[in-house]
């Protein structure tokens, strides 16, 4: 089953069961991957799904942040459990030793050997830890190895 497919069945679970946060929540997620389609004139597959879903629960973390900070617990509780419903459709993340195993693959494929070869390490890396991996970590961790 697709990752679209499964999200779609959820929306029906939740909305069988009557559990309007969560529906909520799957409904926001079904209009951004179509919104995402009809922008870019293209069929999402599962790799383009968890771009999505990587981007909202990126901007539900910034809520949540800005939530706390004007003392607004209801509204930072709302964005928590929304990034919980979105995290389900997340891959399961990697390790910290097989992070650092792609990061010495990178390495060794493009040849990098200085900071200026940064952007051709990320470029190979990222489709390969999409969705897996906090990809601010990663490049931290590859800036200092090529330092």
């Amino acid at each position: 089953m697709s990752l679209k497919a499964k999200i779609t069945e959820d929306m029906k679970a939740a909305l069988r069961a009557k559990e309007t946060v969560r529906l909520s929540a799957v409904r926001l997620l079904i209009a951004a991957i179509r919104q995402k389609e009809i922008d870019e004139r293209i069929e999402l597959d599962d790799a383009g799904v968890v771009g999505v879903v990587e981007k909202l629960i990126k901007q539900r973390k910034d809520s949540a942040t800005q939530y706390q900070a004007a003392n607004r617990q209801d509204l930072a509780g709302r964005e928590r459990f929304e990034i919980e419903v979105l995290a389900a459709y997340m891959p399961s993340p990697l390790g910290e030793a097989e992070v650092t195993a792609l990061i010495e693959a990178a390495l060794a494929e493009t040849g990098a050997s200085s900071a200026k070869d940064m952007g051709k390490v990320m470029a190979w890396i990222k489709p390969r830890l999409a969705g897996r991996a906090d990809m601010a970590t990663v490049s931290a961790k590859i800036k200092t190895r090529l330092a």
